[in-house]
C-alpha cells in the first residue's frame, strides 16, 4: 500500500500555540510520504482559523475545514473524516501528543492483518498531574465496554490515534456522536459489526502547550454513549441481564412469604412482572436492532 493511500485528519479548537510547533511536522510528514492532510478548525476562537487557512495556500494536500460553531471533538472528527478521500484515514490530536512516526506503526499493523481499524495502543499516559485519575477512568470505560460487547480487542478504547478503513467509517459516522465518546463509539460499532480490529503500540507525550478538557463529565458522557451504542446494536446485553436480576429478586423475596403460607407478595409480583416486561422489550428491541444492522 502506498502512503497516498492515507490522509490525517486531525480536530483542533483554540490550537494556536500547539500547532505553531506541531503543524510544521505534519506538513513535513505528508510531504514526505505523500499523505493527505484534512484539520478541522472547530471554530476556534483564537488564531487557529487563519493559520490553518496560511498552511492551505502554501500547500495543496492540505485541507482545512472551518465549523461555524463549536461542535465537539466528535463533530471535528466526522466532518474531517467526511472529507477523506483515501483508502485509510488516521485521526491524531492537534496537541502534539502524537508522534507520526507511529502513523508508520499503524500503517505497517494494517498490512500485515489486513484489519479495518487499528487502534494506536498507548503504553504510557499523558495526563500529567491527572494521569492516575485518567488512568482510572480509563479502566472503567474499559471494564464496561467489556462486559457489554463479546470479545472487544482493544485495550486502549479511547486513544485518540486510530486507524480507519474510510469506506467503513464513513458508513458509521451517522450513528456516533460529537462529543468526546467518537473515540469510543466508533470503534466499538467497528467490533459489533464484526470487521477485523486490532492494536499496534504508540507512544504519546505530554501536551506541548494548553491545557485538556476532558473530566468526570466527560467520562459519564462516554459510558453513556457506550450503553447507547450496545442498545443499538445488541439490546439484550442491557435488557436481559436487568430483567433476569429482578425476576431473581421477586423470587427471592416470594420465598418467605410462600414458606408462611401467606401467597405472593405484591412486592414479589411487581419485580417479576417487571422483569418479564424488561426481557420481552428486549426481545423486541433485538429484532429492531437486526433490522438495523442489514440496513448499514
Amino acid at each position: 500500500m502506498q502512503s497516498a493511500d492515507l490522509t490525517l485528519v486531525i480536530p483542533a479548537y483554540n490550537e494556536e500555540s500547539s500547532l505553531r510547533q506541531f503543524l510544521p511536522e505534519l506538513l513535513a510528514f505528508c510531504e514526505q510520504y505523500g499523505s493527505q492532510l484534512v484539520i478541522v478548525d472547530d471554530c476556534s476562537q483564537d488564531g487557529t482559523g487563519a493559520m490553518l487557512d496560511q498552511a492551505a495556500a502554501e500547500h495543496s494536500f492540505l485541507q482545512v475545514c472551518h465549523h461555524k460553531v463549536n461542535r465537539g471533538y466528535g463533530g471535528a472528527l466526522i466532518s474531517g473524516i467526511q472529507l477523506s478521500r483515501t483508502r485509510f484515514s488516521v485521526t491524531l490530536d492537534a496537541d502534539g501528543q502524537h508522534r507520526l512516526e507511529d502513523v508508520l506503526k499503524l500503517l505497517e499493523k494494517q498490512q500485515q492483518t489486513n484489519a479495518d481499524l487499528v487502534v494506536g495502543a498507548r503504553s504510557t499516559d499523558a495526563g500529567g498531574g491527572s494521569g492516575l485519575y485518567r488512568a482510572l477512568g480509563k479502566k472503567v470505560i474499559r471494564f464496561v465496554a467489556g462486559r457489554l460487547v463479546d470479545d472487544l480487542p482493544i485495550s486502549d478504547l479511547n486513544s485518540g490515534m486510530k486507524l480507519y478503513d474510510t469506506e467503513l467509517a464513513k458508513r458509521y459516522l451517522r450513528l456516533c456522536p460529537d462529543g468526546m465518546a467518537f473515540s469510543e463509539v466508533l470503534p466499538l460499532i467497528f467490533v459489533q459489526q464484526k470487521h477485523l480490529v486490532t492494536e499496534a503500540p504508540i507512544e504519546v507525550a505530554p501536551r506541548r502547550s494548553g491545557k485538556s478538557t476532558i473530566n468526570t463529565m466527560t467520562a459519564l458522557d462516554t459510558l453513556l454513549q457506550i450503553i447507547n451504542i450496545v442498545m443499538v446494536f445488541n439490546p439484550m446485553r442491557i435488557f436481559l441481564p436487568i430483567g433476569g436480576v429482578m425476576i431473581l429478586f421477586g423470587i427471592l423475596w416470594a420465598i418467605p412469604f410462600l414458606l408462611r403460607g401467606s401467597g405472593l407478595s405484591s412486592v414479589s409480583m411487581m419485580a417479576m412482572t417487571a422483569g418479564l416486561l424488561l426481557i420481552m422489550m428486549g426481545l423486541l428491541a433485538e429484532q429492531l436492532a437486526q433490522i438495523r444492522k442489514k440496513d448499514l
